[in-house]
């Protein structure tokens, strides 16, 4: 039954809200400071409404010796009341890095018994024997790179800085589709590379340029992948520009609407 000592959920207030368990088939391994925290081909997806998944491992998989419990603690309104450990490998620490609900509610009690890792606060994540960065990947999300022979243009405070009738189009589930030109398509002399670097889980760690127009600076609009993932592969060296930021983007002589997402402000 639910522990009594916590404060109600609000299931009761968001009828629609979700979370739940998905197995995770992959063998999955947690690594820091040079030890394997956790180790497992059980662990789960955990799915909660308006969130990235995360991975649960279950407790037996994980290497107890490094963990040292702390009297942190957080409340959750839809899993419970969390309970912390420190991750102690050699002459490192990662303070408050791990957690588990040690009495979850009802609608979630399968998460009972499993723990949780702040991504950040390892040193490497690896599915099977591929090292994953950032987040999980989400096995819903679908990534196509498409050829296309249809004229792409890009227009930047009324100058083309790029025309490419050999862009790669990149769909990937939940974000605006993004145009990738080759090198030669662009003005790379208007170009400066940026000491900027994102990683992503899906396509790899890019690099990015700021586009300089007499003086006048966009900063971090361009990027592109040196060194993609194998799913991704198709858009080795193969440049992008922020849609959001630029004056327009035109598909076979049609102006594209501007995206509206997470980096349209930034």
């Amino acid at each position: 039954m639910t522990d009594t000592t916590q404060r109600p959920s609000l299931y009761d207030k968001h009828p629609g809200y979700d979370v739940h368990f998905e197995p995770c088939p992959k063998r999955l391994r947690v690594m820091f400071s040079g030890e394997t925290v956790a180790d497992s081909t059980r662990a789960q997806y955990l799915r909660e409404s308006k969130h990235l998944p995360v991975y649960y491992f279950p407790l037996a998989d994980v290497c107890q010796d490094l963990l040292v419990a702390t009297d942190h603690s957080t409340h959750c309104p839809f899993k419970g009341d969390a309970a912390y450990w420190t991750v102690r490998a050699g002459d490192r620490e990662a303070e408050n890095a791990v957690w588990t609900y040690p009495m979850p509610y009802d609608e979630v009690a399968e998460i009972k018994d499993h723990v949780s890792f702040y991504w950040d606060r390892m040193d490497h994540w690896y599915e099977e024997d591929e090292e994953v960065f950032v987040h999980p990947r989400d096995p819903q999300v679908r990534l196509d790179i498409l050829d296309t022979s249809r004229p792409v243009r890009i227009t930047v405070a009324g100058r083309v800085v790029a025309e490419s009738a050999r862009a790669r189009m990149l769909f990937e589930t939940g974000l605006p589709a993004r145009y990738y030109l080759p090198r030669d398509d662009v003005r790379m002399e208007l170009l400066k590379s940026s000491e900027r670097h994102s990683d992503c889980p899906y396509k790899g760690s890019a690099d990015y340029w700021h586009l300089n127009l007499e003086g006048e600076v966009f900063e971090d609009l361009v990027w592109s992948y040196p060194e993609p993932v194998m799913e991704a592969a198709r858009i080795k060296g193969y440049l992008c520009f922020f849609d959001e930021k630029v004056e327009a983007v035109e598909v076979d002589g049609q102006v594209m609407e501007r995206p509206v997402t997470k980096w349209s402000a930034q």
